[in-house]
């Protein structure tokens, strides 16, 4: 019968195995595993954000006034 793979962590090039974790450690082991989903998700929603601020601009480029004397206002 094959022995079960035990789980294992890697923090600072050292890894570790789950099971010789204490409680404490397995907890801010999930807490990193959370955060780490977390910032992906805004990450994502700040890649949607950005598309659509970009579109918006092109969509106002587009509305804006064409004239040879337009000056930017900044």
């Amino acid at each position: 019968m094959l022995k079960a793979k035990e789980k294992t962590i890697t923090i600072n090039d050292v890894v570790y195995n789950v099971s010789d974790l204490s409680e404490n450690a397995k907890n801010q082991v999930t807490n990193l595993h959370i955060t780490d989903q977390e910032i992906g998700r805004l990450n994502q929603q700040l890649a949607i954000a950005q598309t659509a601020r970009a579109a918006y601009a092109k969509a106002l480029a587009t509305e804006l006034p064409k004239s040879e004397n337009t000056t930017a206002v900044q």
